[in-house]
């Protein structure tokens, strides 16, 4: 069956943070018909042990985003740009908020300044956050009102560094003419997904049948999406010419669990001896996050389709017989 990404062909499509989890999830698709380029400082590779690491299609550049020479010397030619590319992670983003939004607000202004000065791009999607509608997001659409947190939390200090990022694409679409999209993913999992992440995390316990922990008392709700899903968001949004000058929430809203029920749903599934304990919050928390994704339905064509179940097994396949990762207890 043919898949979307195969209407995308003899094109240079440059990938910021292309060496992580979606980021070379998105280059696997698009490697063979076209000319990938990522340009990442690979402090998180997932790409190298992907089976096109020598494809000879794949061009991998280490750089900076905060580096504006270097990214714009290394953009030149692209014709299509997704920017993956920022701090993410919760114990990421509380031990430098500082990074967090220099990285995430600077970089992806460089990004964008680089991008319009491209001779012929043809699209620019950027990836933002679910953590924009705050603590509580139900059903929540891509025009409800974005939160911002507390100032001195630093957890919404990666929410803020996103909404300004995708304001800023917003003006660049409406000032320049650039073809830019954002994206926002809500719980992305799955094979090969590396740094931080409850369901990985959960999987990985299960299979070596330790105790999963649960940060607070478990009654937090979520909408989880596999990260096939998400990238194939992402090139609908490289694909259709309605999704210029439009965000969209990418994710699975029929796959809701609280925090709890997803950990006996990992245990059931993968017939783990685990038991739950639960531990303090380290940080503010998000207590509801369900998208509505009736925009990208509608302008996209697109709709999310792996079940939870399926996920958690596809993705306790990788994680249970991989060589750099963990090792199913016997």
């Amino acid at each position: 069956m043919k898949h979307i990404a195969d209407n995308i062909t003899n094109e240079t499509i440059f990938i910021t943070g292309g060496a992580g989890f979606i980021g070379s999830t998105l280059a696997g698709l698009l490697v063979n018909n076209n000319k990938v380029i990522i340009y990442d400082n690979f402090s998180r590779n997932s790409i190298k042990d992907k089976p096109f690491y020598n494809h000879r299609n794949l061009i991998l550049i280490e750089g900076n985003i905060l580096d504006l020479p270097h990214l714009k010397e290394s953009i030149r030619g692209a014709t299509y740009v997704i920017h993956c590319a920022g701090i993410a992670g919760i114990d990421t983003v509380v031990k430098s908020p500082i990074t967090t939004m220099q990285v995430n607000m600077v970089g992806s202004a460089n990004l964008l300044e680089a991008a319009s000065e491209l001779y012929n791009c043809k699209r620019v999607v950027c990836f933002s956050t679910s953590e924009v509608f705050g603590q509580i997001a139900f059903q929540s659409n891509e025009t409800s009102p974005a939160v911002l947190g507390a100032v001195g939390e630093a957890r919404w200090t990666y929410a803020v560094s996103k909404l300004a990022e995708e304001h800023l694409a917003y003006a660049y679409f409406k000032e320049k003419g650039l073809p830019t999209v954002t994206v926002r993913p809500f719980n992305v999992y799955g094979p090969g997904q590396i740094g931080e992440g409850a369901l990985k995390t959960f999987i990985i316990q299960a299979l070596k049948n330790e105790d999963i922990t649960i940060h607070g008392d478990g009654t937090q709700i979520r909408a989880w999406c596999y990260v096939n899903d998400m990238v194939d968001g992402v090139i609908h949004c490289l694909a259709s010419p309605n999704a210029v000058g439009e965000s969209f929430n990418i994710g699975n809203s029929r796959t809701v669990t609280t925090i709890y029920g997803l950990a006996n749903t990992v245990i059931r599934v993968l017939n783990s001896r685990s038991k739950i304990k639960f531990i303090p919050k380290l940080s503010a928390d998000i207590e509801l996050r369900i998208p509505s994704t009736a925009k990208a339905l509608e302008l996209l064509g697109f709709e999310a389709k792996v079940d939870l179940e399926e996920g958690i097994l596809k993705t306790a396949d990788f994680f249970g017989t991989s060589p750099f990762t963990v090792k199913m207890a016997k």
